[in-house]
């Protein structure tokens, strides 16, 4: 039963210098330093529990998403936990919808990044306080009760609630069965980690061996500077890893539509399973395009049309950047994906999430989460390990990124076993980061960025 009112809510400006060592660049974000703005909450509980929540960025900006997140404050703060989960739908629509702030978004940017930071948190309490981890809080879940988490505005066009109904109801037969499957074998993975654009080709081949010897038989390689550069890595990777094991190519939004046509036909060869955020995330026809032969949307363009990707066999992945539902609903309405990406901080936190997940359901499109950076595997583990358990109930073409950067700065970091996600038994959100960590990484003061800045040249 969740209790307590939300006496303080704190937040903290968490950077990792990961430019130095090249690791997450890639032809749009060449020297990210994986960061999060970190938001704590607290009770008066007896318990004594916090929640804790996170939110993904790049390293500059970072210190916006926290201003955000005090703007959100007065909405938290001395809230009655019980009554947030008791109207979760209400309860995210006064923060989705705040008179003043939502000028700045609606449920997008930097607005909706620090609403996510914040909703995390409080499923993280919850989840405490019920002694679960999240992803079994959910699957415990009465079905109604679990849909009054979600705002079903803008999308009930596709998906009514009575539709999701049907769907969590369908998703009750053979449940048990599947979340000892889940126990035992854990969730399907694959690996970024060997294939960052910044990285030299020994470390690519080093890393491609070590993931080899592990088990690794997915590999995502970054794609999209330099298309004579990519064909050369590619076929690096692809003679490393052999035929028969999965290849994914991601170019992080660098193309124009008829540019990422021509270029995938170029990297056909290798054959990927998909291409990842190929164009712009805002653009749902740019993907449609993309993604399916047939009559042009534009005059001029039947040389891209009749050279598109689904001939060739390769699909178009993305999700990681789209703003919220909404997007989601109209790139599954053009059919402009196949391969959904969700992300556990960019949407809005676990209730919007589960709204994309249903909608993913209905459209019969699989679901891959987007995940890496700071926390957004242990995060998003929760979700896909519900959604296998209670929605989808399939592994068909379904499969979970992996990075291996930063979990050692978490209290309850991932388990991989056998390439695979093993379903965290640890209750909450698994959120909570080492405050050793958090001490040494906060910016501007932590002693990691002290060092860093006095250095010459910063």
């Amino acid at each position: 039963m969740a209790r307590g009112r939300i006496s303080r809510l704190s937040v903290r400006d968490i950077r990792f210098p990961t430019s130095l060592g090249g690791h997450g660049s890639d032809a749009m974000h060449t020297d990210p330093d994986y960061s999060a703005a970190y938001v704590i909450l607290e009770t008066d509980a007896e318990d004594g529990l916090k929640g804790y929540g996170i939110t993904f960025t790049l390293g500059r900006g970072t210190e916006v998403v926290v201003c955000a997140v005090n703007a959100l404050a007065h909405h938290v703060l001395n809230r009655d936990l019980g009554d947030i989960v008791g109207d979760f739908r209400g309860f995210y629509r006064q923060l989705t919808s705040d008179g003043q702030l939502r000028w700045i978004g609606p449920e997008k940017g930097v607005v909706h990044l620090a609403t996510a930071a914040v909703l995390n948190a409080v499923w993280d309490l919850w989840a405490k306080q019920e002694g679960k981890p999240l992803w079994k809080l959910l699957v415990d879940m009465d079905p109604r009760r679990l849909l009054s988490c979600i705002d079903f505005r803008y999308i009930t066009d596709v998906l009514t609630e009575e539709e999701a109904h049907e769907i969590l109801q369908r998703g009750q037969v053979g449940k048990r069965e599947r979340e000892e499957q889940m126990l035992t074998e854990g969730y399907p993975a694959y690996t970024t980690s060997c294939a960052w654009l910044g990285y030299p080709d020994a470390t690519l081949q080093q890393l491609c061996s070590e993931a080899l010897k592990d088990g690794w038989t997915r590999f995502k390689v970054k794609v999209g500077a330099d298309l004579q550069d990519d064909i050369r890595r590619c076929q690096l990777i692809r003679n490393m890893i052999g035929p028969e094991k999965t290849l994914m190519m991601d170019a992080n939004q660098r193309w124009d539509v008829p540019e990422a046509v021509e270029w995938m036909a170029r990297l056909a060869e290798f054959r990927p399973l998909w291409i990842e955020e190929p164009t712009s995330p805002d653009d749902i026809l740019g993907h449609a395009a993309i993604s399916k032969a047939g009559k042009p949307l534009l005059p001029g363009w039947w040389p891209y049309i009749l050279q598109a990707l689904a001939p060739l066999g390769i699909g178009v992945a993305t999700g990681e950047q789209c703003h919220n539902r909404v997007i989601f609903k109209q790139l599954l309405q053009a059919k402009a994906l196949q391969f959904l990406q969700i992300d556990s901080c960019r949407l809005g936190s676990v209730n919007e999430n589960l709204a994309v997940l249903l909608m993913a359901k209905k459209f019969d499109v699989p679901v891959c989460p987007h995940a890496g950076g700071v926390g957004l595997c242990e995060l998003v583990q929760h979700l896909i390990i519900f959604d296998f358990i209670s929605v989808s109930a399939s592994l068909k073409d379904r499969m979970c990124e992996y990075v291996d950067h930063l979990h050692e700065h978490f209290k309850y970091p991932v388990r991989i076993k056998k390439a695979s996600y093993m379903p965290p038994k640890d209750a909450g959100y698994s959120t909570e980061m080492k405050e050793e960590s958090v001490k040494k990484h906060q910016y501007p003061d932590g002693e990691v960025w002290k060092k860093l800045l006095a250095a010459p040249g910063d």
